[in-house]
């Protein structure tokens, strides 16, 4: 079934029961603040697998006249919140997983149409004493049982975007949709709370704005909502003890999210490796690397760019404005970057966007293993070599590689200015990532150092100063870094560390490299 009057709790007691379970119940603390005020209308969008089916079973759980959940609560953080007993087991809820609906209905008409019955047909179950009006239609049957019984309804409404996602193009469906759920929740006497999930934001079509009285909470802005989207990094760590797991291991593979501030673990990939104790690709698994393989092929000028810049580790500027907030409306670069920071590739601060961590970036090297992309990937599987060469001052190599990468990777990352340089080190480097914590224009001693490369805990490899120089010299690179003391931020670190200079002659298109050893 899709559709469930007043469930009892068995759905949520399941994450109860699991061998993992991070306790997010104070995000009913934040529904019950809205509870029939102008505020009561909720979306969350946030990617797969990142537990919006589970905050829905819990607030069914919570709200559902058909549950006994005080004791079941009680274990847990809301249950010393002062509206945890005023609003527990007091309304009629509807739960609804609109994704049941979809997959059994020929159209739209029938999905909607099979909705309305199975409500109805909840309600006279539950209420077989219901004076019934004479149109027994869904709007009167709701209107007539809160007007008889005084008990208010919750919406809570799971998987809400299928439509969008299923009928992508199909706008007539889309706006039918709408419409229904605007006439069925918008200026109703009898709603109390609707809540629904999904992965995108609300579509909006001109007049069809149909529910613009809905906060919206995306990954581009989680609001007050950010610590329930996913895992914090103090409930990460927490588990990471429990397991004995390497915590900057896990940070490295799952964090990366980062939303009003507050870092944010994928919490499936995190459970995976916490009960599996190894570190693989475990949200990705959900979806194949072919879905993301499509957006980014799309021929939009500076698409490209934007890709290899953020494989090689930057930030990218991006405006979600424009999104149209559907899965076929594509007018620009902007308007892909900004559907997969909701599909979860991607995650947004400050109006750049970049690939969050390890479990996500080896899902962008699927996708661009061919289809033109090679000249990339010639440049990453090099990269280890690249690392070997530099560990071992073999200054000719690595100007060599560097150069090639350059060369090769011109026509895509523009050739003449310093930041294509610099994207191309990282680029080059791309897999130290796996051994170092890289940062780049690191405020440091007296002035901004192009690359820093800092061993992670369990590596033995030495730390790494880079700068970059522009038609000047190799020993000029080399000269600023002590100049300016680039070291001292890492002057903890106590083993050895290499300062490497890099110049580019744009005259002669010839890069040049000087690698010194310091023994700490």
């Amino acid at each position: 079934m899709g559709i469930y009057l007043n469930p009892d709790n068995t759905d949520f007691k399941k994450s109860l029961n699991s061998e993992i379970y991070v306790d997010k119940t104070e995000l009913i603390k934040h529904t019950n603040r809205v509870i029939n005020t102008e505020q009561q209308f909720i979306s969350v969008c946030r990617p797969r697998r990142f537990g919006k089916s589970m905050a829905a079973n819990m607030l069914a759980a919570y709200y559902s006249r058909g549950c006994d959940s005080k004791e079941m609560f009680s274990k847990y953080k809301i249950s010393t919140d002062p509206t945890f007993e005023k609003h527990l087991n007091k309304y009629n809820v509807i739960h609804i997983n609109m994704v049941n609906f979809l997959g059994e209905s020929k159209n739209i008409d029938e999905m909607i149409q099979f909705i309305c019955e199975d409500i109805i047909d909840e309600v006279i179950e539950q209420y077989p004493d219901l004076n019934m009006p004479r149109r027994k239609t869904l709007l009167n049957v709701l209107n007539k049982a809160f007007a008889q019984y005084k008990i208010s309804f919750i919406f809570i409404i799971d998987e809400w975007d299928c439509v969008f996602r299923e009928l992508k193009n199909d706008k007539e469906s889309q706006e039918k949709y709408l419409d229904f759920l605007r006439d069925t929740l918008k200026d109703q006497s009898y709603v109390a709370l609707a809540y629904m999930t999904g992965i995108l934001p609300i579509k909006k079509y001109g007049k069809h704005s149909a529910l613009n009285m809905f906060t919206e909470i995306a990954m581009t802005n989680t609001r007050e909502y950010a610590e329930f989207t996913g895992f914090t990094e103090a409930e990460v760590q927490e588990l990471c003890e429990k397991y004995d797991m390497p915590f900057e291991e896990t940070k490295r593979w799952y964090d990366g999210y980062d939303l009003k501030g507050v870092s944010i673990y994928n919490p499936r990939s995190v459970v995976m490796s916490m009960t599996g104790h190894d570190f693989d690709s475990y949200w990705t698994s959900t979806e194949t690397y072919e879905a993301l393989k499509v957006y980014i092929q799309m021929n939009f000028d500076g698409l490209r760019e934007k890709v290899v810049d953020m494989i090689a580790g930057e930030k990218v500027s991006v405006n979600t404005g424009k999104f149209q907030n559907d899965m076929s409306t594509f007018n620009s670069a902007d308007d892909v970057l900004t559907l997969l920071i909701h599909l979860g590739y991607l995650t947004y601060n400050d109006g750049k966007v970049w690939i969050p961590n390890s479990e996500v970036q080896q899902e962008f090297i699927n996708s661009i293993e061919d289809g033109g992309w090679e000249t990339v990937m010639n440049a990453i599987r090099s990269s280890d070599e690249l690392i070997e060469a530099t560990i071992n001052g073999d200054e000719e190599n690595v100007a060599r590689m560097v150069e090639k990468a350059h060369d090769e990777n011109a026509s895509i990352i523009g050739y003449n200015n310093e930041t294509s340089l610099s994207c191309v080190i990282s680029l080059a480097y791309y897999s130290a990532r796996k051994e170092y914590i890289i940062h780049r224009e690191l405020a440091t001693g007296k002035g901004f150092a192009d690359l820093v490369f800092i061993p992670r805990k369990t590596s033995d490899k030495p730390a790494m100063v880079i700068e970059l120089k522009w038609d000047k010299s190799a020993d000029t690179a080399i000269d600023q870094i002590k100049r300016k003391q680039y070291t001292e931020k890492i002057s903890e670190y106590s083993g050895e560390m290499l300062l490497v200079g890099i110049n580019y002659d744009t005259e002669t298109k010839k890069h040049s490299c000087i690698i010194e050893k310091i023994a700490k």
